[in-house]
């Protein structure tokens, strides 16, 4: 599956003429340790699937759909027998929806839907999925159209469902739906500003809650807190600015962010399973070895 891989980033080969990548996949192989810039949604069709990833494992079963999201360091460990659809479009094409980019950081690093979990979404997801590898392998003309259109209707199908189902059910119905928009700003606003020294009262005041209150329902609706969805995004600014030429550590720290080098260097590592200077030699093999 993995086509090119230099140390553990991937570049994703496009069909082409496209901005798609899509694997029936039947083969028995594990794949390293690795990330890419594009999204990768995984979903076994026979057999159970294994994804690592550095704070933790998913076992795949039959159905199961996995988005990865963009940026997040992975493994697949195959059983000798099976067969799965991997699905990889490039995400460049839908960031100039604002909404979209919110809707990753509210998933990352991934995000697994079951029927049990999900069973309102799960069945249109999974025909969505299926109709996808067939328009994909059919090669019509207006496929990738078509396909985008369909990986849209997903997101929305998920970020709705998502936004919705986190907030706690003893809300009032009609509040809950009002929390959506407001949160998607703030999110929006932290993902445009993580280098910048934002505090939690800071936040909690553009929003119009009690510090409290903006804290219980920011963990809601992202799934983690305040501070660690803030850590995240500079994570994910720092995992780009490595992978540039010329850019030191020290650089890349300091423009996300982080005071010190060891809290930074920390933070990489519990998030992506190594230090920065590792994950920017395995980037740059080539280069260091010039250097």
């Amino acid at each position: 599956m993995i086509e090119t891989l230099d140390g553990i980033y991937e570049t994703v080969n496009y069909k082409q003429s496209t901005s798609l990548k899509l694997y029936d996949n039947v083969q028995y192989e594990d794949y390293p340790m690795h990330w890419h810039p594009a999204i990768e949604i995984v979903m076994p069709v026979e057999n159970s699937y294994k994804l690592v990833f550095s704070n933790g494992e998913v076992i795949l079963k039959e159905n199961d759909i996995c988005i990865i999201c963009p940026g997040c360091v992975h493994s697949i460990i195959a059983p000798p027998t099976g067969r799965r659809i991997i699905f990889q479009p490039n995400p460049n094409t839908l960031r100039f929806l604002r909404e979209v980019e919110v809707l990753f950081s509210i998933m990352s690093p991934y995000c697994v839907i079951t029927k049990r979990d999900y069973p309102d979404i799960h069945g249109t997801l999974r025909k969505m999925l299926v109709d996808i590898r067939e328009e994909y392998m059919g090669g019509l003309p207006f496929s990738e159209v078509s396909i985008y259109s369909k990986l849209l209707d997903m997101l929305v199908l998920i970020g709705t469902h998502y936004s919705v189902s986190n907030v706690n059910t003893n809300y009032n119905p009609i509040i809950k739906e009002e929390y959506a928009p407001k949160f998607m700003e703030i999110c929006d606003y932290i993902n445009a500003h993580c280098a910048e020294d934002l505090k939690l009262d800071d936040i909690a005041d553009m929003s119009g809650f009690s510090k409290f209150y903006f804290e219980r329902l920011f963990k809601q609706f992202t799934g983690t807190s305040f501070y660690k969805y803030v850590n995240q995004k500079r994570i994910a600014k720092a995992q780009d600015l490595l992978v540039a030429p010329g850019v030191s550590v020290t650089e890349v720290a300091l423009n996300c962010g982080f005071t010190s080098i060891s809290s930074f260097i920390r933070m990489f590592k519990l998030q992506k399973g190594c230090t920065p200077t590792e994950f920017k030699s395995m980037y740059w093999i080539n280069d260091a070895k010039k250097a």
